[in-house]
């Protein structure tokens, strides 16, 4: 294959395409809960993980698996989770059964939170597919992300 290969060209461009949806998306809701929450996408992202854990067997993720949950790296996730902490939305805590290891907690104060910004982080991933689909390049993107149904936990 060559750089002008129609199956290479189309990938790109809807790579491309993915990118700009994803952007656009990320864009829409982080300002809109900067302005009504001062939180970021990335903060309402891990706050959302966090408050998903339990107390039963795997109800708690590694720091790494946190990483991978927001697609930041484990250090950038470390300073994440520091700044919410000293905002005092979020707890660390040794894990009762590994001393080596730390699990973070959501406090009431970020759920509180969490629950207020839910449903502005909701309706600003409408408002921006709803944009989107109006552009013929995106619209099928945006009927694809709509179609999908969240993964069946094992």
């Amino acid at each position: 294959m060559t750089a002008t290969d129609p199956a290479l060209t189309a990938l790109a461009q809807g790579w491309c395409a993915l990118s700009l949806l994803h952007g656009r998306i990320e864009a829409h809701t982080e300002r809109a809960l900067q302005a009504r929450h001062d939180l970021s996408v990335r903060e309402y992202s891990l706050l959302d993980v966090l408050s998903r854990q339990h107390d039963g067997d795997g109800g708690h993720l590694q720091m790494k698996q946190v990483a991978d949950a927001v697609v930041l790296s484990q250090s950038a996730t470390t300073r994440l989770v520091t700044r919410l902490e000293d905002r005092g939305l979020l707890e660390r805590y040794l894990c009762p059964t590994d001393r080596r290891g730390i699990y973070t907690n959501v406090t009431e104060a970020g759920l509180a939170l969490l629950d207020e910004a839910r449903p502005t982080h909701d309706t600003a991933l409408r408002e921006a597919l709803d944009t989107a689909a109006e552009n013929p390049e995106l619209a099928p993107l945006v009927r694809a992300v709509r179609t999908l149904k969240a993964p069946v936990p094992a």
